[in-house]
């Protein structure tokens, strides 16, 4: 007997007595395995339905009991009753003991497998789920039954404006993003030369495989008429993930790639491999589905969900299935409507638009981390913050000079530095993001976002930079990418947040137009490259009143001038301002005034999202693109080409530049969880020693090359 038999008759011993006390809670089918992680109870826990299951595997995944409880089941052990439900894991092995005791009790049966966008990596690495299907008619890749997507396919609408619009948006972001079941998949690695024909293996055993009656020989058949169909054309053999990394083995072997047959087992993305296809043969892998989403009309051997709906060539068709679908419906049903996805930073259930999100930012960090980094000019106690943003695939190596930096670089690894310090070309430069905590960076509260920009930085307008080219290249943004940057938008104002989110008391404010002037860090960077011609507080504050003379100037300190960590103090600023502003919330008072004046301060960005007026003297990024009064010496390139929207400078510079990391889980995150845990959940705070460090380290800098290391 297997391990997964001992485990499970182990556990249904001991739980055979769990049914007759199961309305008291008690037992192991009770309390016990309805206990979430973290010992609360989620959305679906106050009535849920018990699931009796017959194999360990559900015992043994956290991540997946705790779907089931928020979706409304309570995994249990023992006897169902009339009132419960058997769970089995799709066509496993194991699933005919459920199939069984469903069968002997008479009480229905779900079938549970991952959903089609699963994780980063095959679930056989160990990593959890962000989804499941939940079918209680069948399984969606078995034709011999109808499951409830067939059932959704067949008979629902699938009319509706806002979910089709969903299902466009959610189409383009997988396409823009190379999501796909298992996404750690990179765009940059090689494909072939296009103009291939593409035949997709699956693994031997895969339950889909079966449920189609296909085999080694239907897969070669499959071969033969790919290789008929298109003479002369090169045919690419497209191995499956877990054949590449070792899991499971397929169905093609060396032998088959043979004359203009090549066998392609490095890691790629099926989506760039899909763009170089002139055709698509699979049997029932679920990349024929995604062939499907990027245009082509695949050739099916085998019976998937996706065939039968106008869709595809199939060489066995299903009769039952006469429906024809447009991609954007089929997509609706299979993606948005019939899974149940799950939220692992809120530990909740969500939409599918969440999911993306997630994908999205952690295949861009195993992407961009995963051969690794080596950084240089990097003080001491940023180090921490950020292994923890830029490490997780492979630690960071810092180096004590470029010597080795250049040296550490030669096994392969990409170079950052801190900031605009002189380095080697090619280095990628990190700065803080623009929703960077609850504190100063000044007095080390560690960042929850940061910016890794390989062109130059969003604060040097002397050259070009990555911020510079999202907001150029997606002056126009798609409806999906211009709701997403509205709510965030109505997100950041309703909630006040800002880059520091510093709390402090709002004062009576005179009447009249008020002009804010944020004051800057005199020797900050984004001042001595962004604004050459004016560089003072003072003459900020001069200039205003002399443009402005009846208008109410708002003087608001910079906080780290205010914290007597950098300079930019204002001798007696009342000479033109009204009020001064000290230890004041940026995001309590934004709503209080109607336009603001700054040389480069991400404040007039954060007054764009609020619907102010804006006047810049410098050349901030947010300048030169029309949503601003630019007095100051904006780059000749911004002026030309699409106008942005407000929408699509939100999404460039919150939600596609910058990379976050959550403090509660140590994931990296979307935006969305970083406003989540700026308003209301918890965050890193600095040490007590912090504040003494900080001034030290500003005042010995330049004389102690330790701290840069």
């Amino acid at each position: 007997m297997e391990q997964d038999d001992l485990v499970a008759a182990r556990l249904l011993r001991r739980g055979q007595h769990a049914r007759d006390h199961r309305d008291a809670g008690a037992g192991i089918g009770g309390l016990i395995l309805n206990q979430t992680d973290d010992g609360q109870q989620g959305a679906g826990d106050a009535d849920p339905r018990r699931l009796y299951v017959y194999n360990a595997g559900f015992l043994r995944q956290p991540r997946l009991r705790r779907i089931l409880s928020l979706a409304g089941y309570r995994v249990s052990l023992g006897r169902p009753g009339a009132r419960d439900m058997v769970g089995v894991w799709g066509q496993s092995p194991y699933a005919h003991r459920g199939e069984s005791m469903a069968t002997k009790h008479g009480v229905p049966l779900l079938r549970t497998e991952d959903a089609f966008l699963r994780s980063l990596h095959p679930g056989r690495s160990g990593e959890p789920p962000l989804g499941l299907l939940l079918d209680r008619s069948g399984v969606h890749f078995d034709p011999s039954t109808v499951s409830d997507l067939e059932t959704l396919l067949a008979t629902h609408p699938l009319d509706d404006h806002a979910l089709l619009e969903r299902a466009r948006g959610a189409m383009a972001r997988m396409q823009d993003a190379h999501l796909t079941k298992y996404s750690a998949v990179d765009p940059a690695d090689p494909v072939p030369e296009p103009g291939y024909v593409l035949v997709i293996d699956q693994t031997e055993g895969d339950a889909s495989v079966r449920a189609s009656g296909a085999d080694r020989n239907r897969f070669r058949e499959m071969l033969y008429w790919a290789q008929d169909e298109h003479p002369g054309q090169r045919i690419v053999i497209r191995a499956h993930p877990e054949t590449r990394e070792g899991f499971r083995a397929g169905h093609y072997r060396a032998e088959d790639a043979t004359g203009r047959v090549t066998l392609f087992t490095a890691p790629a993305s099926p989506q760039a491999l899909l763009e170089g296809a002139i055709a698509v043969y699979t049997v029932s892998s679920q990349m024929g589905f995604e062939a499907i989403l990027a245009g082509h009309r695949p050739r099916v051997f085998g019976q998937p969900f996706y065939a039968g709906w106008g869709l595809t060539e199939e060489e066995t068709p299903l009769p039952r299935r006469q429906r024809r679908l447009t991609r954007a419906q089929l997509f609706a049903a299979a993606m948005i409507l019939y899974p149940t996805w799950y939220d692992p930073y809120r530990d909740r259930l969500c939409e599918l638009e969440n999911v993306l999100a997630t994908l999205e930012t952690r295949a861009r960090a195993w992407r961009e981390d995963r051969r690794g980094w080596v950084a240089e000019n990097m003080r001491l106690w940023k180090r921490k913050p950020m292994q923890g943003v830029f490490g997780s695939e492979r630690p960071l190596v810092f180096a004590h000079s470029p010597e080795q930096a250049r040296q550490r670089a030669e096994e392969g690894r990409a170079r950052m530095i801190w900031g605009a310090a002189e380095a080697d070309p090619g280095t990628v430069r990190i700065e803080d993001g623009f929703l960077r905590s609850r504190g100063l960076g000044a007095e080390l509260v560690p960042p929850l976002s940061l910016v890794a920009d390989d062109l130059g930085l969003y604060y040097d307008p002397t050259r070009p930079s990555r911020l510079e080219r999202l907001i150029a290249d997606t002056a126009q943004p798609r409806p999906d990418q211009t709701e997403r940057a509205r709510r965030l938008i109505t997100r950041i104002t309703a909630g006040g947040l800002t880059k520091y989110n510093l709390a402090g008391p709002l004062p009576p404010l005179p009447e009249g137009h008020r002009i804010l002037v944020p004051g800057q860090v005199e020797d900050d960077a984004s001042i001595r490259l962004g604004s050459p011609g004016m560089q003072r507080n003072a003459d900020l504050l001069a200039r205003v009143r002399a443009e402005n003379p009846d208008a109410v100037i708002l003087w608001k300190p910079h906080p780290d001038v205010e914290a007597g960590l950098r300079p930019g103090h204002v001798e007696a600023p009342d000479r033109w301002a009204n009020l001064t502003l000290s230890n004041t919330d940026m995001g309590a008072l934004l709503p209080e005034v109607h336009e603001v004046w700054t040389l480069t301060s991400l404040s007039g960005f954060e007054a764009l999202l609020r619907g102010l007026r804006v006047t810049t003297l410098g050349a901030p990024f947010y300048a030169g693109w029309g949503l601003t009064r630019d007095l100051g010496p904006v780059p000749a390139r911004r002026l030309t080409g699409p106008r942005p929207t407000l929408e699509a400078l939100v999404h460039a510079t919150l939600i596609a530049y910058p990379r976050y990391r959550d403090p509660v889980t140590g994931l990296p995150c979307p935006v969305e969880v970083v406003a989540d845990r700026l308003e209301t959940g918890r965050l890193p705070r600095p040490g007590p020693t912090n504040r003494m460090l900080s001034k030290l380290q500003g005042l010995f800098a330049s004389r102690a090359p330790l701290w840069r290391r």
